[in-house]
């Protein structure tokens, strides 16, 4: 008889494992498939800079709000249904904002699409525990991978599909995966009532904690907690930044054509790619949390110093420095795993550093448009992000510390 960890992955749950995947890539489609395309736009009517910052502020808001009230929505609906319904608010979003008339529309339908993608965001975890329970960290290595690949691909194929027929196709084909998504969990989710009463006991197994209101508080005096806020919110700014702002920066500082700048945006993903790969093994396997806050704060840097002082010389190289930078996401989520002992500690830090990290980078995208507006110039808002990338190196020195928030709060206050 096999032993669950030699089961093969996709042994009775290929439908699970299609549907993940799936999921995963629906989950980021839409994040950077907008911001290249502000060019297109402008030609039917006219997208205001506050606009265009509030859309980049949209996915970190609705993913602090969205992620608090999931664990509710979870308990009322269960996995699978929401999971169905996450997808088809992600489509019927996309398709809103492909036929938007206006930038009003544009930013409804935007936020519409981050409501659902908040929500998808605290599911894929426990879906993976559910189908995947001897497979956590291949699986989780899968759907990263996969929001990876997502999120550098639509910045890639936008402008050439838009030029091929126009922007509304270019922004509504990403509609289809999320419906194609569906069809995974919808399969699932009546299989899933079907068992519900005999598999009752072993579903409530899978239900989405909320942090209890005392582990959650002692977060807030715990210097550990504030560093890995400090760097999942400097990680969460940049990136957002970069997919509301990177595009019109680069061909307004570096000359390049709007299809040249959505290629480099997809650049800027892509260097999540292997930060997602090989981050996690870094840190747990070499212990170099020090070595890795070093190399996202001295890229980050870099890549901006090069946009500030010589924009036209090598913008690939100064993207792709910079997009070293949020390599801090991924180490992040492993240290929130590393830095607690306990499962009451890990829920409250995981809330904490999420919604205060999605909390502060809200601010950024709609403060960079309105200080480019004030100064009528970007390098204001590029010394400002420089500043946000420093702001990296005190929270390192203290997220490196070997202990967890159990271990600073007995040292400090007493007993957990």
């Amino acid at each position: 008889m096999s032993s669950p960890s030699s089961r093969p992955l996709w042994q009775g749950r290929a439908l699970a494992l299609v549907g993940i995947v799936l999921f995963a890539f629906s989950l980021r489609s839409a994040v950077a498939s907008l911001s290249p395309l502000y060019d297109h736009i402008a030609v039917d009517f006219d997208v205001p800079a506050a606009v265009i910052g509030l859309i980049g502020t949209a996915p970190p808001v609705c993913y602090a709000v969205f992620g608090l009230l999931t664990p509710a929505l979870e308990r009322r609906f269960g996995l699978e249904r929401l999971a169905v319904v996450a997808m088809v608010v992600v489509a019927f979003g996309l398709i809103v904002r492909s036929f938007a008339p206006g930038a009003g529309l544009l930013l409804a339908g935007t936020a519409l699409i981050f409501a659902a993608v908040g929500v998808g965001n605290i599911l894929l975890p426990p879906l993976v525990k559910r189908y995947f329970p001897d497979r956590v960290g291949l699986m989780t290595t899968v759907f990263s991978t996969t929001m990876a690949l997502a999120t550098f691909l639509p910045p890639l194929v936008a402008v050439p599909v838009a030029d091929a027929s126009d922007w509304h196709v270019s922004l509504g084909l990403w509609a289809v995966f999320a419906l194609v998504a569906t069809v995974p969990w919808i399969g699932l989710a009546v299989r899933h009532a079907a068992a519900e009463k005999s598999r009752a006991a072993a579903a409530s197994d899978d239900d989405i904690e909320q942090p209890s209101p005392r582990a959650f508080g002692r977060m807030w005096r715990l210097p550990i907690a504030w560093a890995l806020l400090v760097g999942f919110a400097v990680s969460s700014t940049l990136a957002y930044t970069a997919f509301a702002w990177l595009p019109t920066i680069l061909v307004d500082i570096a000359g390049v054509t709007p299809a040249v700048a959505g290629v480099l945006l997809a650049l800027f993903g892509f260097m999540g790619l292997p930060a997602s790969l090989a981050v996690p093994l870094l840190v747990t396997r070499a212990g170099a949390t020090r070595v890795l806050f070093g190399v996202a704060v001295g890229t980050g840097l870099a890549g901006i110093a090069g946009l500030l002082f010589a924009p036209t010389a090598a913008p690939w190289l100064w993207v792709a420095l910079f997009g070293l930078a949020p390599l801090l996401f991924p180490m992040i989520l492993v240290l929130l795993g590393l830095r607690t002992r306990t499962h009451e500690g890990a829920v409250a830090l995981s809330g904490f550093v999420q919604s205060g990290g999605y909390a502060i980078a809200a601010l950024f995208p709609v403060g960079i448009g309105l200080l480019h507006d004030a100064t009528d110039s970007w390098t204001a808002p590029l010394i400002v992000l420089a500043a946000v990338v420093a702001a990296a190196i005190p929270a390192g020195v203290v997220a490196a510390q070997p202990h967890t928030v159990e271990d600073d709060w007995e040292r400090r206050h007493g007993a957990w």
